[in-house]
């Protein structure tokens, strides 16, 4: 992952419980969207399987990483099956150190004003501030008043219409899942519903 790309267009989706057979697709719907960062879950049916799918069926049209990632060995699977990036629920500090070492981005989450410092004093790239709909974007402003140096991904609940918010409070980047990859859509082909709801987000930007 190039995190200046990156931050180009700082949105990240993704997708979790998703079938093998729909990663082609997917993938193209994704791209035709504009969205250039994805990452599929370690807890998904056959994580590894579908990380190197779509890997392939990208053809590096798409940043593709690993999420749910919860120790070294989920981690050592994801980073050979192609990950370029790790994104984690918690601060898992070998799974980070690893990541720091090796210069690969991470993304561990936190909630906390205690973990948040703890994972960006770690070496996250940005923390993962989830669940964000907890406290909602006020909450990002609060934390950036004394850590106003540490990037923050805003992951859970994030919608169109409250994006700007997230980051006029100070998220560096947001993410998205199941509002946009929804298994009804998946299940009946309609890949450009998920394409326009991704778009929907990038014009918000």
């Amino acid at each position: 992952m190039d995190i200046h790309k990156f931050k180009k267009l700082p949105l990240m989706g993704i997708l979790r419980g998703i079938e093998l057979g729909v990663v082609e697709p997917l993938v193209e719907a994704i791209v035709d969207s504009g969205l250039k960062t994805i990452e599929i879950t370690m807890n998904t049916k056959d994580a590894e399987d579908i990380i190197r799918r779509a890997v392939e069926a990208a053809k590096k049209r798409l940043t593709i990483g690993a999420g749910t990632v919860l120790g070294m060995e989920s981690l050592k699977r994801a980073l050979q099956a192609g990950a370029s990036f790790i994104v984690m629920p918690v601060l898992h500090r070998d799974v980070t150190a690893y990541c720091v070492k090796n210069k690969i981005p991470s993304f561990p989450g936190a909630l906390t004003p205690q973990e948040i410092y703890d994972a960006w004093q770690a070496g996250a790239t940005m923390v993962k501030v989830f669940p964000a709909r907890v406290f909602g974007p006020d909450y990002f402003k609060e934390i950036k008043g004394p850590f106003n140096d540490i990037e923050l991904l805003a992951c859970g609940g994030v919608r169109p219409e409250n994006l700007k918010e997230y980051f006029a409070n100070g998220a560096s980047a947001a993410s998205f899942g199941d509002s946009v990859f929804k298994k009804e859509w998946l299940s009946a082909g309609d890949y450009s519903r998920i394409s326009e709801s991704i778009r929907q987000f990038i014009r918000q930007l």
